[in-house]
């Protein structure tokens, strides 16, 4: 493990993976990337993008009954333990209607030697995670300036967590944790242009259901080098509070996204 995060040996893996796999996660859609867009006979333009957002984590967890644990990652630690990460989001857009949507799928890995090796010499530490989210808007502003969309929709989160122990006492036994739950959200999602080539753009939300509460906010500033490439700077904050039967996150993830869209 990283010595940047300070946590107890089988319980600090658990929490970094458990909590850090959410980190490169959720719904840069929502930021308006002005991506290449399709638009159809029938009124509808569609858009797709890819995204990676370098987000730390901070905040605590619990899993597989062991204490409340502190997290407190950096996008580096993270990144020390990602094999594998896919984040791609859409949009269809008709005039003031949009439907938006948003995929995110982590896995995570990390291995670390336990005192004494008595109960067991090392523990491996497996975490996937997906989150989903489907949601529509309505532009209550819609100028050729930009617009400001009043949105509201529905986020799943998934997140198993997999223990296992490498000889001593305790070898060969393996141990899952996890937890699926829904949020429903709303808020507002806008974009203007402050000149031909740049533009702000912006996100907040927040719910709840699952979670006693679900929060994501965003500012970011793009620039459109011609009517099919624009790069755009982001920075980004994500909360969530979820506790049921002894399974525990609350986290703030937080940090800039650089996109080429």
């Amino acid at each position: 493990m990283n010595s940047h995060i300070n946590l107890g040996p089988a319980a600090a893996i658990a929490a970094l993976i458990g909590g850090g796999s959410a980190v490169a996660a959720d719904f840069s859609p929502l930021l308006t990337l002005d991506q290449q867009t399709v638009e159809s006979q029938s009124g509808w333009s569609f858009s797709a993008a890819p995204y990676f957002w370098m987000a730390g984590l901070s905040g605590e967890t619990s899993q597989f009954g062991l204490p409340t644990v502190e997290m407190d990652a950096d996008f580096n630690d993270i990144l020390g333990n990602l094999d594998f990460a896919f984040m791609a989001a859409g949009e269809a857009r008709n005039g003031r209607f949009s439907v938006i949507g948003d995929i995110i799928y982590t896995k995570l890995g990390a291995d670390g030697d336990t005192p004494d090796g008595i109960l067991a010499t090392s523990v491996d530490v497996n975490s996937e995670t997906f989150s989903g989210l489907l949601g529509a808007g309505y532009a209550v502003i819609d100028t050729p300036q930009g617009h400001l969309d009043v949105v509201g929709g529905i986020r799943v989160w998934s997140v198993d967590t997999t223990i296992r122990f490498n000889g001593g006492i305790l070898g060969g036994i393996e141990r899952s944790d996890g937890a699926t739950w829904f949020d429903g959200i709303v808020g507002l999602r806008g974009k203007y242009s402050l000149t031909r080539e740049v533009y702000l753009t912006g996100w907040g939300v927040v719910g709840g259901g699952g979670a006693d509460i679900d929060w994501d906010v965003a500012l970011g500033i793009g620039y459109e080098f011609n009517d099919r490439v624009s790069a755009i700077a982001d920075y980004r904050a994500l909360g969530v509070d979820y506790r049921d039967d002894g399974f525990l996150f609350d986290a703030v993830q937080q940090g800039p996204i650089l996109g080429l869209a």
